[in-house]
């Protein structure tokens, strides 16, 4: 067992025929993605204030 078959595996999302949605239907769901885009980074930072803190704990002291 590797650390890789510990995360869990995300799909690709499916492919959107976007000649059938309206302006407003894309001009939405562009709002979607750059509200989960966000929310990726805070959780990126997140993780990485949680990486330094543990980096910096562990770090030998010369």
């Amino acid at each position: 067992m590797s650390w890789d078959d510990l995360e869990p595996k995300t799909k690709k999302p499916q492919i959107v025929d976007l000649s059938q949605m309206s302006i407003e239907d894309l001009t939405n769901r562009i709002g979607e993605y750059e509200a989960e885009i966000a929310r990726m980074k805070a959780a990126i930072a997140e993780k990485q204030k949680q990486r330094n803190s543990a980096d910096a704990f562990f770090k030998p002291k010369s």
